[in-house]
């Protein structure tokens, strides 16, 4: 019964691609739009493809390098030009598109002098670079460059923390998301008494995924998502039930600010900004559109202040609290 009702209220609905180009081996643009759409539902389309193009879809990146020559991350070798940790955001850049899952083996073994690019790694075969041309160090006499590379498949992002320093490697930070940005606007028109909607969504994608494919994959990850409600046994669903009800407590950052000025100085809050942080999607873009690019700026605003903002809810406080895990680290 659930199945017939969706296709008899999808069956009139039609995409379409009216727009896709490439700016740049790494930069690709796509427009689509979707029609025609009852009032409302735009919007809760909008929202739940957004999410999911920016937080669902897996990319590869290179997540962790190794070399014996290499001290510490913030030293210099003598014949390479850039320091170490240049070398190391220059590996970040690189964009792999593969469709491999766990993490693979990679390396660089390159004689200068001469200029190290992406082209001269030794890959795996189900990997591939999008852009060749990425500069990763330039060597300047006549010295071998070995690097072994670890290549990884998931999703989101991660940020190096100083507990993944391991067997003199170094990690990178990761950044798998192959949509590099997502939008969605929404165009209302009367149809004879009826009020419809257009829904527009803009996709840009990296160079590993065509903003269609990018779409597909969304799309994809939304519908295995809600299959669960589809088998659920209806009869035995009691909607009245509130036996397991959670009730969140309040939430202030206050303390945790407190806390934090106990050990570290506030101009060190200031250096550390919310990127670093391994926020969700939704609220990190809740934050940067209030101006909110540092810890210290973000401790500074109360929880008032927090849910104040758009999209904001008193259940991202708490997960705010909980990446930052004031108690463990700072109490």
């Amino acid at each position: 019964m659930v199945r017939e009702k969706v296709r008899a209220s999808t069956r009139t609905l039609q995409w379409k691609c009216v727009e896709s180009r490439a700016d740049s081996k790494r930069l690709y643009y796509g427009r689509f739009i979707l029609s025609p759409l009852m009032k409302g539902q735009a919007d809760t389309i909008g929202i739940a493809m957004r999410r999911a193009l920016l937080g669902e879809i897996e990319g590869t990146c290179i997540t962790r390098a190794k070399s014996e020559k290499i001290p510490h991350e913030y030293s210099t070798i003598v014949g390479i030009q850039e320091p170490v940790h240049e070398i190391l955001m220059n590996l970040k850049k690189i964009v792999l598109r593969s469709n491999l899952y766990g993490t693979r083996d990679a390396s660089i073994c390159v004689k200068g002098p001469g200029y190290v690019t992406a082209q001269d790694i030794i890959l795996p075969p189900s990997v591939e670079i999008v852009d060749n041309t990425q500069h990763i160090a330039n060597l300047t006499e006549p010295i071998n460059l070995c690097i072994r590379l670890q290549i990884e498949r998931n999703r989101g992002y991660r940020i190096k923390t100083l507990n993944t320093f391991q067997d003199g490697s170094y990690p990178i930070d990761a950044v798998f998301m192959p949509v590099r940005n997502a939008n969605y606007s929404i165009h209302s028109y009367v149809n004879g008494n009826e009020k419809q909607e257009i829904l527009f969504l803009e996709i840009w994608t990296n160079g590993s995924l065509t903003p269609k494919e990018a779409l597909y994959e969304a799309s994809r990850n939304l519908i295995d998502l809600f299959i669960p409600f589809l088998h659920a046994d209806e009869e035995n669903l009691n909607l009245e039930n509130n036996q397991h009800k959670v009730t969140l407590p309040l939430f202030t950052f206050h303390d945790g600010l407190a806390k934090l000025r106990k050990n570290k100085k506030e101009i060190a809050l200031k250096s550390i900004f919310i990127d670093q942080l391994e926020l969700p999607p939704r609220i990190y873009n809740c934050l940067k559109r209030s101006n909110i690019h540092t810890l210290l700026e973000l401790l500074n605003n109360s929880q008032e202040d927090l849910m104040k903002m758009e999209h904001f809810r008193i259940e991202d406080v708490k997960r705010i609290l909980d990446i930052l895990e004031i108690e463990k680290h700072f109490a």
